[in-house]
């Protein structure tokens, strides 16, 4: 519905905006300040919306102006006014934006809380809720706004007293922009105060780049009593200053703006760069993940100005997606202010900036990993697995990245993937050519796995790869490491080099030789499943074990490719050594024979972790077995004994 000027209409909340508001009025007292820091926030965000759209046919009718964000009070009113001549909302914008869910981060807030007031204060901003904050302070919130572009005549005002319902009325408002009136509750009358207000603004958005105006009024507190307007907070691009002028801590708080992030960054790089084309690189690296790192509409980190003027907000164009997780300030001194997307393909201007950030932050990772590895380690538990994707993506940088890579081995104390491939190559034994691996549906599966039996008899380190993104990596991708090639321990006949001597690899083939007919028996018998059945050397305690023949593909990629999780041409090996198997090679013809080769193939695929096709025929061939094994042979003579005339 749309509203005429002087109509009014009631609405109520949805549910999970109620949950909010009630958290906001109850729940985060303590912290009362955020509402502030939310709501000058979100006018600098408008501010820099009106800044792209002005260049529209939308907002093209609209004045310019130098931007501004105005806070007011009136101590007699119990009031505090937060204005700015931003870009503004429609009436349905209004609807959209506070009085639904709609595209917010309301819901995930609410599943992300913690119950700890202030790490719950901290989180609002990051969810995209922190116009609700008003309601930390004030029983009654009143907003007019008018989108630019916009009649006059179009102007919205919405009150609410956050119990449930709002009220949206349509006003007269001649000028674009967001005015929120903020009617104190009983009690705040000490935030009716310049100097506090100041002092609140000054240590949460010191480094907005839009002037935070206010009049000087109370001379009680220090302020100027002429009435003049003056900026409360630097209102300077704080990317754009020399970095001798700031401090680590001026660097994190225009991070905590930036990003809404309440935990510090890892690390950050600052660089204005002069040349052939001239750009300043202000770039964080976070140390936890936002809530939205694997949703595909998520929006990237990084932000794209130009001449120090907000365009456009990173879709994949800025920074490929395997550095999605980097937040941060990229600005242009030779890109149209009119730029758009579609202007951003092809351009030679953005590819030389976007080719020397990548470069820049591997750097950034390279040297934390090197210096500060246990932060290297928090950044690997949280974006990890986003950096592997480079290496199907970024084929220029490969190689870079394969050094910032990290896995968990047989020789990890704990599941933190903390080794590297230098690590690995480092610890190589004489004679050793290859890099081993394992691809197993999770760490747990892969520590337990039969493939590792003889590598780690032998001592020989295997790395555990149980993440999907594993598969792509070294397979195809990456398919070497200075020199070294990457081997899995479950495709084709193990191969241990130099590290088996003339004797081992004699055994092996005499083990082929003296097990060659109970060979050709299981392969009739499991014709149609494996594709071929011989003996190895990789097993030492288990009987027998599934890998993939030569020619096919690895294992984990088969088994997203394959309901069942096996390869296309399965191998089964069996252990010579293995008393089951010494077993059956002395009774070739025995008549249960069939019986365990279904028995022994199934229990590899299990161990493997794939999955049994016919479930029901595997344990009615375990039951006859285990009839067999557990008959009495007291039965069996009393039955002979009846049989005799």
């Amino acid at each position: 519905m749309t509203l005429k000027t002087g109509e009014s209409a009631t609405f109520g909340f949805q549910a999970e905006v109620a949950q909010i508001l009630d958290l906001m009025a109850h729940s985060l007292y303590s912290n009362k300040e955020i509402f502030l820091r939310e709501l000058i926030s979100n006018a600098s965000d408008a501010i820099d919306r009106f800044r792209l759209e002005r260049f529209t046919e939308a907002a093209s009718g609209e004045e310019a102006g130098d931007p501004w964000i105005r806070v007011t009070f009136d101590r007699d009113a119990g009031t505090i006014t937060i204005a700015d001549n931003g870009i503004g909302m429609s009436q349905a914008e209004v609807m959209d934006n506070i009085g639904t869910i709609a595209k917010s981060g309301t819901g995930e807030f609410l599943k992300a809380l913690t119950g700890d007031r202030r790490t719950d204060a901290n989180l609002i901003g990051q969810f995209g809720v922190g116009f609700y904050s008003a309601f930390v302070v004030a029983d009654r919130v009143v907003l007019t706004t008018r989108r630019a572009g916009l009649a006059a005549g179009e102007g919205v005002r919405w009150s609410s007293d956050g119990k449930g319902e709002y009220t949206l009325e349509a006003v007269e408002r001649p000028e674009r922009g967001t005015t929120i009136v903020l009617h104190l509750r009983d009690g705040e009358d000490e935030l009716l105060n310049d100097y506090r207000l100041r002092t609140i603004i000054q240590k949460y958005s010191d480094h907005i780049s839009v002037p935070i105006l206010m009049a000087g009024n109370d001379t009680d507190t220090g302020g100027s009593d002429d009435g003049a307007e003056s900026a409360v907070n630097q209102a300077s691009a704080l990317w754009a200053r020399s970095k001798s002028e700031l401090g680590e801590s001026d660097y994190q708080g225009f991070y905590r703006h930036l990003t809404n992030d309440y935990a510090d960054p890892l690390a950050h790089l600052h660089a204005k760069v002069e040349g052939r084309y001239e750009y300043t690189l202000l770039l964080y690296v976070p140390s936890q993940a936002p809530f939205d790192l694997w949703m595909r509409e998520a929006r990237h980190g990084v932000k794209l100005h130009v001449q120090r003027v907000f365009i456009l907000e990173d879709t994949g164009q800025i920074m490929p997606r395997h550095l999605r997780f980097v937040r941060g300030i990229i600005d242009s001194a030779d890109l149209p202010l009119n730029v758009s997307r579609e202007l951003l393909q092809g351009s030679q201007v953005l590819d030389h900036i976007r080719a020397s950030a990548v470069k820049k932050t591997l750097k950034l990772l390279k040297d934390l990993a090197a210096n500060e590895p246990e932060k290297y380690a928090t950044f690997w538990t949280h974006f990890g697995a986003v950096l592997k994707e480079g290496v199907a993506d970024d084929y220029t940088h490969r190689d870079d990245i394969a050094e910032l890579l990290r896995f968990t081995s047989t020789r990890s104390e704990t599941q933190e993937a903390d080794v590297s491939f230098a690590d690995y190559v480092g610890r190589m034994k004489e004679g050793q050519d290859k890099i081993y691996y394992l691809l197993a549906p999770g760490l747990a599966a892969a520590g337990a796995s039969p493939h590792l039996e003889a590598f780690r008899a032998k001592g020989i380190e295997v790395l555990l790869l149980g993440e999907a993104v594993d598969n792509w990596v070294v397979t195809g991708l990456l398919q070497e490491y200075q020199g070294h090639r990457l081997q899995s321990v479950a495709q084709g006949a193990p191969d241990f080099g130099d590290l088996d001597g003339e004797e081992e690899k004699a055994a092996a083939e005499q083990a082929t030789a003296d097990h060659a007919g109970l060979l050709g028996r299981l392969k009739e018998i499991l014709a149609g499943q494996a594709y071929d059945v011989r003996t190895t050397s990789r097993l030492t305690t288990s009987p027998a074990c599934i890998v993939a023949h030569e020619a096919d593909t690895d294992l984990n990629l088969a088994r997203r490719l394959r309901g069942t999780g096996l390869p296309n041409q399965p191998v089964l090996e069996i252990n010579p050594g293995h008393a089951l198997i010494e077993r059956l090679n002395r009774h070739v013809d025995d008549p249960r024979l069939a019986d365990w080769a279904h028995v022994l193939y199934n229990q590899a695929v299990l161990t493997f972790g794939a999955r049994i096709e016919e479930p029901a025929a595997f344990v009615g061939h375990l039951n006859d077995l285990l009839v067999a094994l557990a008959a009495d042979p007291r039965d069996q003579d009393a039955a002979n004994t009846e049989e005799s005339p």
